[in-house]
């Protein structure tokens, strides 16, 4: 048995880039930041963040792309992938990112395409079609 979940909660680094593919599926790309404190050995207070690439496909895609902005707070549900891709040098590169089943929109702090739903309930959650990509080998990335 083996199991790919990754539960994070963390702020938007910028505004997503939403995209299609040539058969019109949305997929959108962002980047959010985790962070945790602790104390060292003397009591110094210690802080590290962590950066997320977070990919989200589908009608999950497109409204993340239309409400979420830098600094937004969101939860997001999904699991590891990671793939490669050559550069314009010809160099292997790899790149590890989230893909997304479920994002939910948390608190306000940034911009203000946030849905009127969301701001009155606390949260709005949407559901895509499970985080997987569309079979098509024309992805925009």
């Amino acid at each position: 048995m083996s199991v790919n979940k990754v539960i994070l909660i963390g702020n938007l680094g910028k505004d997503p880039e939403l995209r299609f593919t040539s058969t019109g599926s949305a997929v959108a790309n962002f980047s959010i930041a985790t962070s945790e404190q602790w104390n060292d050995r003397d009591g110094n207070k210690q802080e590290r963040t962590e950066w997320h690439n977070i990919v989200v496909w589908g009608k999950q895609g497109e409204l993340c792309g239309q409400y979420l902005a830098k600094g937004r707070q969101i939860y997001v549900e999904g699991s590891i992938r990671t793939r490669s891709y050559d550069d314009k040098s010809g160099n292997k590169r790899y790149v590890t990112e989230i893909v997304a089943q479920r994002v939910r929109f948390l608190g306000g702090g940034g911009g203000t395409r946030m849905a009127p739903e969301a701001e009155s309930s606390g949260g709005e959650e949407i559901h895509g079609s499970g985080g997987q990509p569309p079979f098509d080998d024309d992805i925009p990335f």
